[in-house]
């Protein structure tokens, strides 16, 4: 009889044990569905604000683009992989790069971690940016591919699924984004 109430105890403790793990699963799964989302960054494109393999949270709630976001988008393009680029201009706005300089709307867009702009693909100066998009770029403007090129253009808003507010890994960098960079 004794024996019979340690057998159920511990199958108890172990069924016990998979409720709470079932339930932590399905907590995760509504955070990382409603709240965040995580994203790999592949490629320099976005050197040195970020690097090849690292890890970020990213948000959607309540979300409209501004200036300066940096953003993961899933607008179908030739690299079929998400990209991860900062934006430059929304709606309306208009873009152009002289000399190196990026500008909108006539003003410079200054990050002093970014260097001078020279690859412009076929972009064309003066671009204004279509309704309900953006223009984005890489912070490593020399050797990125986006709004730029015409293969990807203006971004659909629609496209972007989060903007990244924390670089999760590697470890040893994890920071959350504050005025474009993450410390």
């Amino acid at each position: 009889m004794a024996e019979k109430k340690k057998k159920n105890s511990v199958i108890g403790g172990i069924l016990d044990i998979v409720e709470i793990i079932v339930q932590a699963l399905v907590i995760i799964f509504i955070i990382f569905t409603f709240c965040f989302r995580v994203s790999g960054v592949v490629g320099e494109s976005m050197e040195p604000t970020l690097q090849n393999g690292d890890w970020l949270a990213l948000t959607n709630v309540k979300y409209q683009p501004k200036q300066g976001d940096i953003v993961v988008i899933t607008q179908p393009t030739g690299a079929n992989e998400p990209l991860i680029k900062r934006v430059i201009a929304t709606e309306g706005q208009t873009v152009s790069i002289e000399d190196g300089v990026v500008k909108v709307d006539g003003e410079a867009v200054d990050y002093d971690f970014i260097p001078p702009t020279y690859r412009t693909f076929d972009y064309q100066n003066g671009h204004v940016v279509k309704e309900g998009c953006v223009f984005c770029m890489g912070d490593n403007r020399n050797n990125s591919w986006d709004s730029r090129a015409s293969d990807i253009g203006d971004i659909d808003v629609r496209y972007i699924i989060g903007e990244a507010r924390c670089r999760l890994m590697p470890f040893n960098k994890f920071g959350i984004e504050k005025n474009g960079r993450f410390d």
